[in-house]
């Protein structure tokens, strides 16, 4: 009995410290779930609402593009497309061969679903075919019941209304490649499009936007179950330009009458560009509904590199259209004066060697004024041979000659303005005194845009101010600012711009002038110019014997013809420089192209109209006309 009592005791005892510790594990556990549902309650369930609900970024609308009178240059249209959710249908191919039986669908495009959705999980939509036409949605909606896992959706296009005549000036948006990642998460959004080239590539930041946001729930598997709240996108700015949308239009018609050519026209005193104009061009829109192998290889094949802004791009000598700067360098200099005369015999003759005059039979005796109407190469020889290079490069570069103006457009090109320091850091020889000869003329090493050509052209008959090009006037409802257009003095003496503003007046409108035929017979309107002919390739003595002239070369190595003017005589307000590439004559090709501009020019007076800008537009709104604010 008292064995039975003892173990009795032990039991009993050691139930009591197993209760006991059993009671301590239940304490701690009850402490450590009152420590995490009332102190750390809160922590705990942001982290679940955090894996129940997913944030996503929600595309903004691209900010549109606008002419100066409102007209839509660049506008964001309905995008209908069709879409397919792979958990959605059994088959995915037989699904997509289904749909391939109703809408132009080529295999390639299946192909690029199919890999796409071996990428993705499967109740992600995917894109299969977007810009559906009406009719293509309708075949699919009628459709749906037999197409399980498609749905259609609604998206925005970029549009170019004006296409061809806006492309080099507008450009185009594209899908973003690795190289354009730069951490922005708006830009690995599906689809998403950013610019390519010209103002859209330049002004894509402000283009862009601002992405929004929406809240959405979410279940184990990560499939959205519905929203909760959405902050939405804001649209980018608009952009209201300088240009004029018909004058633009006009101008791209007129270049194409020739195989290949460029042109601008601006305002001599604000530096507004009305209109600029490369041609051949393409169609933007096609860069956007998207571009076949073929195509893409027909542009690059195509001798008039359609995808280049030879406007503002492309480099050529200037020839005879840089006789202004020769004879402006001689003048300031003291090296002539307006009654200084040399004989022409249609030959000059330097050392060994003889440069000839354009004129065969020669001018005979001239002086300045007659020297830039006749386009006389002998005067301009005997200048730049008492003026030397260097000093006739610092003429031409406050002219705006060898340099970038911080156009708007990244695609500007600087051309090329030769001294004598240059020749021997790029080539490390000296300079020779027949390549000052013919840079007097605008030809050896001298490269010029055409935009270089209306400025040298505006800053010569605005009273000798440095003016600049620029195309955009407001970005969103921010204007250009005023001081912008206080242009700084160059300090030439009045008396000699008004010399050779009289030689150009002369070429275009005396009988004798290199472009009399070319003149604008409305003395109200007429213009003053000078032609330019610049060689692309000399032609030898033997050539010459043989009777082999520059018609009867192949097309590519033919002169390039120039055409550098300004209108009305009387009060100058608009520059225009032409480049017709291997057309030949500057008198007979160019100089009829610039006449043609400048008369429409001044028929639509854009001067003198008030720019519209888009600041009021609704993120819905397409084409509209913006309400009208004062002139800058």
């Amino acid at each position: 009995m008292q064995k039975d009592n003892a173990k009795y005791t032990v039991f009993t005892r050691r139930a009591f410290f197993l209760g006991l510790l059993q009671t301590s594990m239940l304490g701690v556990l009850g402490g450590r779930l009152a420590w995490l549902q009332i102190v750390e309650g809160q922590k705990y369930q942001t982290l679940a609402e955090n894996n129940r609900i997913n944030t996503k970024m929600l595309a903004p609308k691209r900010g549109m593009v606008f002419d100066r009178y409102g007209t839509p240059l660049a506008t964001n249209d309905q995008n209908f497309r069709v879409l397919v959710t792979p958990e959605q249908t059994d088959n995915l191919e037989k699904a997509l061969s289904s749909l391939q039986r109703l809408i132009d669908l080529s295999q390639n495009d299946i192909r690029k679903v199919l890999q796409l959705a071996q990428k993705s999980a499967s109740f992600e939509s995917l894109e299969v075919k977007d810009n559906l036409s009406w009719q293509d949605v309708a075949k699919i909606e009628v459709n749906l019941p037999d197409l399980p896992g498609l749905s259609i959706d609604t998206g925005a296009l970029r549009t170019y209304p004006y296409g061809v005549a806006t492309a080099h000036l507008v450009g185009y948006v594209g899908a973003v490649s690795k190289s354009d990642l730069t951490g922005d998460p708006v830009l690995k959004l599906p689809g998403f499009k950013i610019g390519k080239t010209a103002l859209e590539r330049a002004y894509d930041q402000r283009l862009r936007g601002r992405a929004g946001t929406a809240q959405v729930e979410v279940n184990v598997v990560g499939r959205e179950v519905r929203e909760l709240s959405r902050q939405p996108a804001s649209m980018g700015d608009h952009l209201t330009l300088t240009i004029d949308a018909d004058l633009q239009i006009f101008i791209q018609k007129r270049l194409e009458q020739v195989k290949s050519a460029s042109a601008i026209v601006m305002d001599v005193h604000t530096g507004a560009v009305y209109g600029m104009c490369s041609s051949p061009a393409f169609d933007a829109n096609v860069f956007t509904r998207g571009l076949s192998a073929e195509k893409w290889e027909e542009m690059l094949a195509n001798p008039g590199y359609p995808l280049n802004n030879k406007a503002i791009g492309g480099q050529y000598p200037p020839g005879s259209t840089f006789k202004m700067v020769t004879a402006l360098a001689a003048l300031e200099e003291g090296v002539v004066n307006r009654n200084t005369r040399f004989f022409c015999p249609g030959h000059y003759d330097y050392g060994d060697d003889r440069f000839h005059c354009w004129k065969r039979a020669g001018h005979g005796s001239v002086d300045l004024v007659q020297a830039l109407s006749e386009s006389c190469d002998i005067y301009f020889y005997e200048l730049a041979t008492k003026l030397g290079i260097d000093r006739l490069a610092a003429y031409a570069q406050k002219l705006g000659y060898g340099q970038k103006y911080g156009f708007e457009l990244i695609e500007e090109r600087p051309g090329l303005m030769p001294t004598k320091a240059w020749k021997m850091g790029h080539m490390g020889s000296r300079w020779k005194p027949g390549e000052t000869i013919v840079s007097a003329i605008g030809q050896g090493y001298i490269q010029s845009t055409p935009l270089q050509l209306a400025v040298m052209t505006a800053r010569l008959v605005n009273g000798g101010f440095a003016v600049k090009p620029w195309l955009v006037s407001h970005v969103g409802a921010h204007a250009k600012q005023a001081k912008d257009m206080i242009w700084p003095k160059l300090n030439f003496q009045k008396g000699f711009i008004d010399l050779i503003q009289r030689g150009m007046s002369e070429a275009v409108n005396d009988r004798k002038g290199t472009a009399f035929d070319a003149r604008i017979k409305n003395l109200e309107i007429a213009m003053g110019g000078k032609t330019g002919t610049a060689q692309v390739r000399r032609i030898t003595m033997e050539q010459r014997r043989e009777g082999i002239l520059n018609e009867n070369m192949p097309w590519k190595w033919r002169h390039h013809a120039l055409f550098v003017g300004y209108a009305p005589l009387a009060s100058p307000r608009y520059a225009c420089a032409v480049v017709v590439e291997h057309g030949g004559s500057g008198s007979s090709t160019a100089a009829p192209i610039a006449r043609d501009i400048l008369m429409k020019t001044q028929e639509r007076d854009p001067s003198q109209k008030n720019i519209v800008i888009a600041d009021g537009l609704a993120e819905t709104d397409n084409a509209v006309t913006p309400p009208h604010k004062p002139n800058i």
